[in-house]
């Protein structure tokens, strides 16, 4: 527990009716004598908390005749933030079901957390907000028939229409692990047809029944390298390595990017370098063209070429007549 954390406790104790003593207070922080001491005396000195001993209780409290005391804005670090709003954006998402008598308390609770930073619930949602990007939802219960067997550890036989090939297929795969990433929900999974660790994305699955046989499990080790070894969602052991140079207006925003954990990034003068490994080029594509011209790809051939393709033709969608006219006899 950090100073914030602990002067948060000490403040909701020090506003009982009966005045906690010493080691009511070392017993409820879980810290020494002279840390509690510590804390009033910065509670007293740098927030100008009205803390007073009373000898007849033997314990602490707020002075009676002193306007009431509020701790000043406890702000939380990037991340707690970012949790708590995520977790309280989600929850209210939620639909009325089983876990209501369980979600309404959990929800109140994370508003008090945040609000324990000074600012109001409303305040908060109004100036500080989270947008998901571009969310697709699932089923309920096709996101309940692959959790179920992801966690419960069998097979699962999905109806499944790839975007790639744009075609449906029912196959049976072996659940490994549950992926949310970039605002949607991925299953990682070992498919009998296949042969192989393939990625389904939730939305995409239509139908879901339990499989038979036990479950073709996959070692840690091997999953983390499916996951995590190249660039984006289509996921595998990395083949190649792209080689990105930026342009000096672009480099701005992508040199405080991290695209990927192993990327090497140097200045060339103003512009700025960008290795990435990847395995299957698609997103890695897509990422390149939401820079235009402000990126170009100095290898390998195979990944330059896919690009210049794809610019050559979305040119080509321009360089007729404007939509509406006609064209000229």
């Amino acid at each position: 527990m950090n100073r914030a954390e602990r002067i948060f406790h000490l403040h909701r104790l020090l506003q009982e009716r009966r005045p906690p003593s010493l080691a009511r207070l070392m017993e409820e922080l879980e810290v020494s004598r002279a840390t509690i001491k510590r804390d009033l005396e910065y509670m007293r000195d740098f927030m100008q908390a009205p803390i007073e001993y009373d000898p007849q209780a033997n314990g602490y409290r707020y002075a009676a005749d002193a306007p009431a005391f509020e701790l000043p804005g406890l702000w939380f670090n990037e991340s707690e933030l970012l949790a708590l709003l995520t977790m309280e954006q989600l929850l209210e998402d939620v639909q009325p079901g089983l876990l209501a008598p369980t979600i309404g308390p959990l929800k109140a609770r994370i508003r008090r957390l945040l609000e324990a930073g000074g600012h109001g619930h409303g305040e908060l949602r109004q100036r500080i907000q989270i947008q998901p990007q571009a969310q697709r939802t699932s089923q309920p219960e096709i996101f309940r028939g692959v959790a179920e067997a992801t966690l419960g550890e069998h097979p699962l036989t999905i109806d499944y229409h790839g975007r790639a090939r744009d075609t449906a297929s029912r196959r049976t795969v072996h659940p490994q692990r549950l992926l949310y990433y970039r605002d949607n929900w991925y299953l990682i999974a070992w498919c009998e047809q296949a042969q192989d660790l393939r990625t389904f994305a939730l939305e995409r699955i239509r139908a879901t029944e339990p499989g038979q046989g036990a479950l073709h499990a996959i070692d840690e080790a091997t999953l983390d390298g499916h996951i995590g070894a190249a660039f984006g969602i289509f996921t595998g052991p990395a083949r190649e390595w792209a080689v990105l140079r930026f342009t000096p207006e672009h480099a701005r925003w992508v040199a405080d990017e991290t695209w990927h954990p192993d990327q090497i990034g140097q200045f060339e003068g103003d512009a700025y370098t960008l290795q990435i490994p990847y395995s299957d080029p698609t997103e890695l594509v897509q990422e390149i063209l939401r820079h235009g011209a402000g990126v170009e790809v100095l290898a390998p051939p195979a990944l330059r070429r896919h690009v210049a393709d794809a610019l050559r033709q979305a040119i080509a969608r321009y360089d007729g007549p404007e939509p509406g006219q006609a064209s000229a006899d």
